[in-house]
């Protein structure tokens, strides 16, 4: 009998806040995480800004030891870890750790470290480079540290498919406890690739917003006069878990994860493929795992990068998969504030998918002011909105042609 997966908890570290009601809050106010880049000098490019996570100081969540032998994408996804598992009030015991996973994805893994330590080998030498570099840019670390510093010893993996990294992490996290593998999992993505390297590399590769105004208004997707993305930073992590362990343990859950698809488009490593159809594809194959109809969702937490061509495609693919229910359809890019979190893209908007149906409000899509004839959906703009949320999709869509749809309703 197949299981049913309900999430008991969220942990969340963002530019926009510093625990899941913080975030949550400001992504409703419309508040942007965007501002000049101070984790480095960044004087010599030509994008100068990014939304950093303030004020993080990893002590509050970990010993001195653990703090110093990690990178800062491992630090923040355990502190998202610790918050999803006081939310949802799991323990775990020896009893029960064999029956807990953990899958947590990144998209890069620990590029601070990585590019620290390339700089000290080129300057210094070889004998110069730290012992802990290897364990600190490893991208499975996140995953690792959180199983040796909370005990599960269930199924243990890191997922990286670029944006797409969140949500598959969640999907094969739903997997897994729905054919009986696991009885809860902790499951989600973290992202802290705010380096030289990293930035010089996003920006020559033609995605990064230019703007030469308040880097809050940098970010617009789905806006006519959108010309890239906003790196970001952060981690979020959800519990999952079996809906009959949940309820002998007597936890209250917060939502139901129903639905869960994934393709590849096969066609480039950065564009997505001709009218969305691969996106579409994820879309029928998430609605159809859930046993839902296109009329029943409410909301879809869009992809939403701030590019020309992916809030294009990604408009194409929602009319291909929804029909005339697409124009019905309230959908919203939290991108616009966080910035892109990368492997914590889909977990962020699984978050939101959540918080949406618990509350029923949906967050805006600010910055979004010169309509695109092309982009003509509801994106909800500016301002928050009100209205009933049932059922709500969560886009994610990575380089390499990664697609990841969640379907996420209320119990």
């Amino acid at each position: 009998m197949t299981k049913r997966v309900v999430i008991t908890g969220i942990g969340a570290i963002t530019s926009v806040g510093l625990d899941m009601p913080s975030t949550w809050a400001a992504l409703l106010e419309g508040k942007s995480g965007a501002g000049p880049i101070t984790l480095f000098d960044a004087s010599q490019f030509d994008v100068q800004f990014a939304a950093e996570i303030k004020n993080f100081e990893p002590l509050n969540y970990m010993d001195r030891k653990t703090a110093r032998r990690s990178d800062r994408v491992v630090q923040i996804a355990l502190a998202a870890t610790a918050e999803a598992l006081r939310q949802a009030g799991l323990e775990i015991t020896d009893e029960i750790a064999d029956d807990v996973g953990v899958i947590v994805g990144t998209g890069i893994g620990g590029e601070k470290t990585h590019y620290d330590q390339i700089s000290i080998l080129l300057e210094r030498g070889p004998r110069r480079v730290s012992s802990f570099a290897l364990a600190r840019i490893l991208p499975d670390m996140p995953a690792g540290q959180i199983s040796i510093s909370y005990g599960p010893r269930g199924p243990n993996h890191s997922v990286s498919s670029a944006c797409a990294t969140g949500a598959d992490s969640l999907g094969e996290a739903f997997e897994i406890i729905r054919r009986g593998d696991a009885l809860a999992v902790i499951a989600g993505g973290t992202e802290s690739c705010l380096a030289p390297s990293a930035l010089a590399a996003f920006d020559r590769s033609g995605v990064l917003a230019h703007y030469d105004g308040d880097p809050r208004e940098a970010c617009r997707p789905f806006d006519a006069t959108r010309n890239g993305l906003l790196m970001g930073e952060g981690a979020v992590i959800l519990i999952l878990e079996d809906l009959d362990f949940a309820r002998r343990r007597g936890a209250k859950p917060l939502a139901e994860l129903v639905g869960y698809g994934a393709t590849a488009d096969a066609f480039h490593i950065s564009a997505p493929s001709e009218e969305g159809m691969g996106a579409a594809k994820a879309i029928w194959r998430a609605l159809r795992k859930a046993g839902l109809e296109p009329e029943d969702i409410d909301y879809i937490h869009a992809h939403g990068t701030g590019t020309r061509l992916n809030d294009h495609l990604e408009t194409l693919a929602v009319k291909h998969a929804f029909g005339e229910h697409a124009y019905r359809l309230p959908l919203s890019s939290t991108k616009s504030m966080t910035g892109h979190m990368m492997g914590a893209a889909g977990a962020i908007g699984a978050a939101v998918a959540v918080m949406a149906i618990r509350e029923n409000k949906i967050p805006p899509t600010i910055n979004l002011h010169t309509p695109d004839p092309e982009c003509d959906l509801d994106y909800v703009p500016n301002r928050a909105r009100e209205t009933p949320v049932r059922a709500a999709m969560v886009n994610a869509f990575g380089f390499g042609g990664h697609n990841a749809v969640l379907v996420i309703k209320e119990m």
